[in-house]
């Protein structure tokens, strides 16, 4: 047996248990992995409470989790390029990563860095992966101003630093206790609050603005296309699904670059010390619950991580 987060029905943090469940099996093409790190995000709390039954529905008993990190316990038939013992950054699209074991297909995992600590492997996928193909998906280009709306947050965070890395500046929007470092990492503070389109404005060098990341909800993307005069192919959130629809923007998010490739050039960048995935706290897997209080507030600096 081995220990998983799992929950019986939609609801609030109270339905999340930690259950003994039968150690999986690897099949085909998969490889067992012993978990020794496993991001949470907020979406999970989000799928977790119902509200995207009709994108993202939950059978029941549901497990928990995409990030993962851990170490080669076992291999599945037809597995070749690892092998027991191997430590692995890797991601599981069946929410089952937040436990002590998981079975994955062996081409969603890479090798870690031995530069990468197990805390940052565990959590790199899912913010890793949706801030790589969000910058990517309004291609900046060096000289460009874009805005980035939770950027202090899990993805807005390496969002930040890849877009610095393609060269363009950007206006960081979070709240004050953020300013240091987003100012360390590059980026111009603008905190949140009154008067934003106007504050963004005088905080671009150019007084011109040619993108906005939206990775937190709640009018941003509303304020790109009608204060800031942005195109739709311009504006890409991850956050606010009626926005995508009503002003017809991008939502490239972590399904656009969901692969094992991706996850090891971002790797990679973290071991040359290129790229920094700020971790906020590490949690216990018994300690879930309270894991999920903190990511549900929504100030977050960076990631919460698991530790079986």
């Amino acid at each position: 047996m081995s220990k998983a987060v799992q929950f019986d029905s939609y609801g609030g943090i109270d339905v999340l248990e930690v259950r003994d469940v039968p150690r999986p099996v690897p099949v085909t093409g998969e490889v067992l992995i012993e978990v020794r790190a496993a991001g949470i995000n907020p979406s999970e709390a989000v799928i977790r409470s119902g509200a995207l039954h009709h994108l993202f529905p939950a059978t029941f008993p549901s497990g928990q989790g995409s990030d993962l990190a851990g170490v080669v316990a076992e291999l599945g038939p037809g597995v070749s390029g690892f092998a027991v013992g191997d430590e692995v950054i890797g991601f599981s699209m069946r929410r089952s990563s937040q436990a002590e074991y998981v079975a994955v297909p062996a081409n969603q995992l890479t090798p870690r860095p031995a530069k990468v600590p197990w805390e940052v492997a565990g959590s790199l996928f899912v913010a890793g992966v949706a801030a790589y193909a969000a910058v990517r998906a309004v291609h900046l280009v060096p000289g460009d101003t874009v805005v980035i709306a939770g950027a202090a947050g899990g993805v807005g965070s390496i969002a930040v630093q890849l877009a610095r890395r393609a060269g363009a500046t950007v206006l960081g929007i979070a709240g004050p206790s953020n300013d240091t470092w987003l100012a360390g990492h590059g980026a111009v503070p603008v905190n949140y609050g009154d008067n934003l389109p106007a504050r963004l404005r005088a905080a671009a060098k150019s007084g011109h603005i040619d993108a906005l990341l939206d990775f937190f909800g709640g009018g941003y993307v509303a304020m790109a296309v009608g204060d800031l005069q942005l195109s739709p192919d311009k504006v890409d959130t991850i956050a606010d699904f009626e926005a995508v629809k009503r002003f017809g923007v991008q939502s490239k998010g972590g399904a656009d670059a969901a692969t094992a490739a991706v996850l090891a050039e971002l790797a990679d960048l973290i071991a040359r010390g290129e790229l920094e995935v700020p971790i906020a706290g590490v949690f216990a897997l018994d300690d879930v619950r309270d894991a999920f209080r903190q990511v549900e507030l929504r100030h977050t600096r960076g990631k919460l991580v698991l530790r079986p």
